[in-house]
């Protein structure tokens, strides 16, 4: 019990940074290893417990979608769904232990992308004065690969997105935004499909259960906050949890 109501309020803090900014991932997934869940399966739970949210916030937003780079919505979605079911089946098929040195070293290229992703991405478009110009296969490319890194581990994937659309395109960051929550929760859903038809993540239904609640009230509740709290507050709890969490992975190892 101590354990399954661990894992609840974990999920609430996970859905809570998650509807203000992201990072959920930071403290799902280490509540799920600390309760005895193995990383791969840990890391697959995760993903099936924010789809909810995820979906929700594409829902929200499907009005507001505008075409990335001469690329459809529903392409770029089915390119994004593709990838992520691929980037599962890698989490499930590649050895466990490949994932649990991984694991460090991915939430810690997360962290980074968290603090410094936008910045780099603004750096760069003011150097060039202008966006690169990428063609819609490029665009299709890019997405897969980002779509791929999203169904394997998923941290920051939607960082790398606004950062590369920001990048290549020019699009800026809050008229990317819906796209952008669009085909996390795109990747996230192909990704979860396969996790609970292949994966463990069912075999303690307890604790995903747990997390999936947490996260389902967490996400509602974090919404209504971000409305009330100044977005640099927002932007240093997301970075204080992400960074808290990577440096404990490491002591871990």
């Amino acid at each position: 019990m101590p354990e399954t109501l661990w894992v609840l309020l974990a999920g609430v803090v996970a859905g809570g940074l998650n509807a203000v900014g992201g990072g959920g991932t930071f403290v799902a997934l280490p509540a799920l290893v600390a309760a005895g869940v193995s990383p791969v399966t840990a890391n697959a739970s995760t993903t099936i417990a924010l789809v909810p949210g995820a979906v929700a916030g594409a829902w929200v937003y499907r009005r507001e979608l505008a075409p990335a780079g001469g690329v459809s919505t529903r392409t770029l979605t089915g390119v994004s769904v593709l990838g992520g079911g691929l980037g599962a089946g890698l989490l499930l098929a590649l050895p466990a232990a490949s994932f649990d040195a991984a694991v460090p070293w991915l939430l810690a290229f997360a962290t980074v992308l968290l603090a410094v992703g936008r910045r780099v991405a603004s750096a760069v478009g003011a150097a060039l004065d202008r966006p690169v110009g990428m063609g819609p296969r490029s665009v299709l490319a890019a997405q897969f690969v980002l779509a791929v890194y999203g169904g394997y581990f998923g941290g920051a994937v939607g960082i790398m997105m606004l950062a590369l659309w920001g990048i290549g395109l020019g699009l800026d960051a809050a008229a990317g935004n819906p796209m952008r929550i669009v085909q996390v929760g795109a990747i996230y859903l192909s990704a979860s499909a396969l996790f609970l038809a292949a994966s463990d993540a069912l075999d303690a239904p307890l604790l995903l259960g747990a997390l999936l609640t947490g996260a389902l009230a967490g996400g509602f509740g974090g919404a209504h906050l971000a409305r009330r709290i100044p977005s640099r507050v927002l932007r240093g709890i997301v970075l204080t949890t992400a960074a808290t969490m990577t440096v404990l992975y490491f002591l871990r190892g």
